[in-house]
């Protein structure tokens, strides 16, 4: 039977070999991807990405890794809000001077 400071060192072995494996399989489908882009004479702009920073990815606007609430309502001055969470100062204002929700609807 195993010690502990031997399972762990296993363990330890076993996930250097993974991150290993997936760098490698990642760079692998990487050349693929290259080579295909490389064959049919397409760029990053051809794959809808925006730049290749983003490492092919779209970043969500929250940092939390949600994404952005569509805009429901606007005003004249460009304010936006996505009728989540409190209500912006802008919104508030304006309905207490008697617009109603409606009128800022997009």
């Amino acid at each position: 039977m195993s010690t502990l400071q031997e399972l762990l060192a296993q363990k330890a072995e076993l996930e250097r070999k993974i991150q290993e494996t997936q760098r490698n399989e990642r760079q692998g489908a990487i050349d693929k991807v290259r080579a295909l882009m490389a064959e049919f004479g397409l760029s990053v702009e051809d794959l809808g990405s925006k730049s290749a920073s983003t490492g092919g990815r779209k970043k969500a606007s929250g940092g939390d890794g949600t994404r952005k609430a569509a805009v429901k309502y606007r005003d004249a001055a460009g304010n936006t809000w996505s009728g989540r969470g409190l209500q912006p100062r802008w919104l508030k204002e304006a309905l207490a001077g008697g617009k109603s929700l409606q009128d800022f609807a997009v």
